[in-house]
């Protein structure tokens, strides 16, 4: 999928769901919750139990989203997290070796980073959009519109902190969008098995960030 197709739709959503599972199985189970929730951009991470299946499934199962992989760390979970048809690329740190492999088979790639300086290096060095992370741990919101002020042609994903109360506070900063985890998936929801609630944490999420411009 070319980077400026998946650039609008991140456009569009203004969020991802990150999902980090130690069982396959909740792994499906929580994707369909985000799908029936109205999300369309769904993130597995690579310390997930069996990522590279779990992707191939979702993408078998949910044609209408857009899967993607994160928790990147190195060349090898890059090569195979594309194998396994993940159709965007999260890492949490920047490497330019990465973003450029990625950038080579047409892949949309979004790095980690939170310092200015690691900012702009991800972003010359090719990648599709920044996430800036942790971003509650220096300054949430207010990060966001201080770097924006500078950095502002730099599409900004903040993840780490970002929940359903604050998302929309993110995208009034400057963000592109937010990246969301555990704010979506409450353990005591998971634990009953109660895949309605996180559907509709989602549709709460949804209904905050959806359609904002800037």
């Amino acid at each position: 999928m070319p980077s400026l197709s998946w650039l609008s739709q991140v456009q569009q959503q203004r969020a991802i769901a990150v999902i980090r599972v130690d069982r396959y199985e909740l792994g499906i189970q929580l994707a369909k919750a985000v799908a029936e929730g109205g999300m369309e951009l769904i993130e597995i991470t690579w310390n997930s139990d069996r990522p590279a299946q779990l992707i191939q499934h979702l993408r078998d199962h949910l044609p209408h989203c857009v899967i993607g992989a994160g928790t990147l760390l190195n060349q090898t979970d890059l090569e195979q997290a594309i194998a396994a048809g993940a159709q965007f690329l999260f890492t949490p740190h920047v490497n330019v070796d990465l973003i450029q492999a990625a950038v080579a088979q047409q892949i949309p790639i979004v790095p980690g980073a939170l310092s200015p300086t690691e900012i702009v290096t991800a972003w010359q060095a090719g990648a599709t959009c920044v996430k800036v992370f942790p971003i509650q741990a220096v300054g949430g919101a207010d990060y966001i519109r201080h770097i924006c002020a500078p950095l502002g042609g730099i599409p900004l994903i903040p993840t780490g902190g970002v929940t359903l109360e604050n998302a929309r506070t993110f995208l009034e900063a400057g963000a592109i969008a937010v990246g969301v985890s555990g704010q979506l998936f409450p353990q005591e929801a998971i634990a009953q098995g109660d895949w309605q609630a996180v559907t509709q944490r989602v549709k709460q999420l949804v209904n905050a960030v959806r359609g904002y411009e800037h």
